[in-house]
């Protein structure tokens, strides 16, 4: 991959990895604050930090691709199909720059996930 595509995809994961970072501060924080509260109001309060925890393992799940895309730019690894070790195309990666997978190969792995849950 091109020194200036590596440059532009570091900075594109750079600042995925902040946002990322960045909501999951915002989210503890809104917990945080939300303190006692009322006995009739704990069902709702229970529910949100339920829905909480399921968006913050979401942003966790990202997070860590994230980070795996950053490491396979240090590795000179980036851009390659982890399946059919072909390259990604630039689209793909302009849109999804922590993509593990081509399109193809993603498609399969979704289709086999499918039939055998």
């Amino acid at each position: 991959m091109k020194k200036i595509s590596q440059k532009v995809f570091r900075q594109k994961l750079l600042a995925k990895r902040e946002q990322v970072l960045s909501a999951l501060g915002m989210k503890f924080d809104t917990l945080a604050r939300m303190g006692r509260v009322a006995e009739e109001d704990q069902a709702q309060v229970t529910h949100d930090e339920f829905v909480s925890l399921h968006l913050n393992n979401l942003d966790y799940e990202e997070l860590r691709l994230v980070e795996e895309a950053l490491d396979r730019l240090d590795s000179g690894n980036y851009g390659i199909c982890l399946a059919c070790e072909e390259p990604i195309p630039p689209k793909r990666l302009h849109a999804l720059s922590w993509a593990r997978y081509c399109v193809r190969c993603e498609e399969e792995m979704g289709a086999a996930r499918v039939c055998s849950g």
